[in-house]
């Protein structure tokens, strides 16, 4: 009798469970604005391509050592600019910042309005040796072929600097006035922590008081194929973005000829200790940003998805699992570790006296720099291996911004107007921008630049065969046309 009553309270427990799923999955709605297209914009797509056929000639590639910067480069892509975009040169204040760094003033007629900022960057992250002859197209040649611009910058982050050149060029062309003042920041060392560049910029606006409306710089693009279940385009706009640590591990040992070696050398000892760490990864955790990521496509599933995203507080764990499945995914949901350089003697018969390795964390938020620290201290657990924060790029998540503002409005309005067919969402930026050097000014960053990515495009970023459409790179000028025109006549904030 007491399992008959045991069983039959666990049959109505379950029946509960299903009906609060079920009544969330009903209740679980569509949250995109329905918005009438732009008017469409005519532009000359050939010329918008030569020009950033022009500014991926030009090899401003920040290394590992930021140091080392090719003035020459960054003197040839200024030079480049100034005469592919004359009205922007003639009619808004150009000041360059941290030495290649470039700020563009356009004043806008209410000196009253908090003003905007749009930025990209200059520099570009070095091919990888030995693999040139990998690329369809020289990776500096600026080809355009097949329909696409090709070479790096293409995608990260040339194409957005032209494209807002581009769409103030065009404005100023058919006379349009902003009604608030409009900042274009452009740096030169973001791919290694835009610390000369990006950072003095944001002093230089803070001395001077400007608090814009809002930020909007690179991270997020339109996606299609990589949230599974959602069939649609997905343009996702990061309100935040992860950490970023490097920790430096090293073993020291006697070293000696490799004809002698100890049961262990010390690219052994390290070899050990990375394993542990890619065996040992940071639990998966949904954080604020990536929840309402999935609140918002959510709705756009069919009824499986629906249930799934609906009920988070029951089906969570299977997200996270799914999730966890693909690299683009799983970073979302996780503080990922990433072994990424090692370095043992000088000489392959030789074994070496102290030998390192680097392990790159990017932090989600709710994570930091300290945790990071100590999860390596405690998975490794081997006092022949000393662990250290290495160089000086090390920066906590950013804050999260407001999704409820009218500047986050604006973008949503923006991208529905002119990118029709896309569900737009806040999300999470995985990797790091520029922003970061901002906070202090404005509460309302946000990252996007409409590229529309497939799963496969993705390994193009900061790899081989870089290359943008210029179908795309033509939207994305019309995209800054309209947010501009939008901007000039709204109040962000």
């Amino acid at each position: 009798m007491a399992l008959s009553k045991a069983g039959a309270g666990l049959g109505v427990a379950i029946l509960a469970l299903g009906a609060v799923a079920l009544t969330r999955t009903v209740r679980f709605r569509s949250r995109q604005l329905d918005i009438p297209p732009a008017p469409p914009i005519a532009l000359d797509a050939g010329r918008i391509a030569r020009n950033l056929s022009l500014a991926i000639r030009q090899k401003t590639v920040s290394g590992q050592d930021g140091n080392a910067v090719d003035e020459t480069q960054f003197a040839g892509l200024h030079r480049a600019l100034s005469e592919a975009f004359p009205k922007v040169h003639q009619n808004l204040t150009r000041e360059p910042t941290g030495g290649h760094s470039l700020l563009f003033t356009w004043k806008g007629s209410d000196e009253q309005a908090p003003p905007i900022l749009l930025m990209a960057h200059q520099d570009v992250v070095p091919v990888e040796p030995g693999s040139e002859g990998a690329w369809e197209h020289p990776p500096f040649a600026g080809d355009v072929a097949g329909g696409y611009v090709w070479g790096r910058g293409a995608l990260d982050d040339k194409a957005s600097l032209v494209a807002t050149l581009e769409a103030v060029e065009f404005l100023l062309n058919e006379g349009f006035k902003p009604g608030r003042t409009v900042y274009l920041a452009y740096g030169h060392d973001e791919e290694v922590g835009g610390r000369r560049g990006a950072a003095k910029t944001a002093a230089l606006l803070e001395s001077r008081g400007v608090k814009p409306a809002f930020v909007l710089d690179e991270g997020q693009a339109i996606t299609q194929g990589v949230i599974q279940g959602v069939s649609k385009p997905v343009a996702v706009i990061g309100v935040a973005e992860k950490g970023y640590v490097t920790v430096k591990l090293e073993a020291k040992t006697e070293g000696g000829h490799s004809s002698r070696p100890p049961p262990q050398t010390g690219v052994g000892i390290l070899s050990k200790a990375i394993v542990e760490l890619e065996k040992n990864q940071f639990p998966p955790r949904i954080a604020a940003p990536v929840r309402e990521l999935l609140d918002t496509v959510g709705p756009e599933m069919s009824f499986g998805g629906r249930l799934a995203l609906a009920n988070l507080w029951l089906l969570g764990g299977l997200v996270e699992r799914r999730f966890t499945a693909t690299p683009s995914t799983n970073a979302l949901i996780r503080t990922t570790t990433a072994a990424t350089m090692f370095q043992g003697s000088a000489k392959e018969n030789v074994l070496p006296i102290r030998p390192v390795a680097y392990v790159n964390f990017r932090i989600l938020p709710g994570d930091d720099i300290a945790s990071v620290v100590a999860h390596v201290k405690s998975t490794i657990d081997d006092p022949r291996v000393t662990v250290e924060v290495a160089g000086s790029q090390a920066v906590e998540p950013s804050p999260i911004s407001k999704t409820d503002s009218e500047a986050f409005a604006l973008i949503v309005r923006t991208i529905r107007q002119v990118f029709p067919d896309a569900i737009v969402a806040p999300s999470l930026t995985v990797g790091g921008t520029d922003t970061k050097h901002f906070a202090r000014l404005c509460p309302n960053i946000y990252r996007f630049v409409p590229l529309r990515m497939q799963p496969s495009d993705l390994a193009r970023y900061h790899g081989t065969n870089e290359r943008i459409s210029i179908d795309d790179l033509a939207n994305i000028v019309r995209f800054y046309v309209q947010l501009l025109k939008s901007a000039a006549s709204s109040s962000p904030g």
